[in-house]
């Protein structure tokens, strides 16, 4: 059940810009809460996968997410894992697969709007950092802070590109970068809530900043010791 007095901020913006672990380490130090709304897309395509729901059946996705209840929380690394239930989903969302049915499921118009309550259901004192690509201009237009991060797109793209060889695995730095320039233009493109900045957002550059550098940032923003 979401608390409408409790305080949000969030954090919105494309990939590898730093906003998941900028996310999950201001809600650590403000004892917050933490919405990573990817992680809950990836968590739906979990679900229905082991449920055998078609990508294109909106019947029973409409359905699948009036079921559901996942709320999501702070691991014991710092990453966000999602409670489905008594079940706990960490690993089984974090392959390559899963990823790309939650990207596709994402540009589906009745997969936002199954979980559009999912994610404001986590809205909860003493308060709640969101991260995502909509969150201030749809999930929470009533924030408190609202963010977006940037950085250059060839940043972006070395700092995916240094993710993936920290986990063993093998890709080309162009290949990155033109697969995250081809997200970043769905999600500005899609008919349904577009990533973009809300008109009322601060905007911040991570291009040459740290994670620090960004967390102390936002933690002033939001006037979090």
């Amino acid at each position: 059940m979401s608390d409408l007095s409790a305080p949000v901020l969030t954090l919105d913006g494309p990939s590898a810009t730093g906003k998941g672990t900028v996310a999950a380490q201001v809600a650590k130090d403000c004892g917050w809460h933490l919405l990573d709304s990817g992680a809950l897309y990836r968590a739906f395509a979990y679900i229905a996968d082991q449920k055998g729901v078609a990508v294109h059946d909106d019947a029973a996705i409409r359905l699948l997410g009036n079921e559901l209840d996942l709320k999501c929380s702070l691991g014991p690394g710092g990453a966000a894992v999602i409670l489905w239930g008594d079940v706990t989903l960490s690993d089984q969302i974090r392959t390559e697969s899963v990823a790309q049915r939650a990207s596709y499921y994402a540009e589906r118009p009745s997969v936002r709007e199954a979980l559009l309550q999912q994610q404001r259901s986590n809205r909860r004192l003493p308060g709640l950092v969101a991260d995502g690509r909509d969150m201030g201009t749809r999930v929470f237009p009533d924030a408190k802070v609202k963010i977006f991060l940037t950085a250059a797109p060839e940043v972006r793209a070395r700092r995916r590109y240094n993710q993936l060889n920290e986990k063993g695995i093998n890709a080309s730095l162009v290949a990155v970068e033109e697969a995250m320039r081809a997200r970043d233009q769905r999600d500005e493109q899609r008919e349904i809530a577009p990533m973009k900045a809300a008109a009322d957002a601060v905007v911040i550059d991570t291009t040459q900043l740290g994670i620090l550098e960004v967390v102390t940032k936002v933690k002033a923003l939001l006037l979090c010791p």
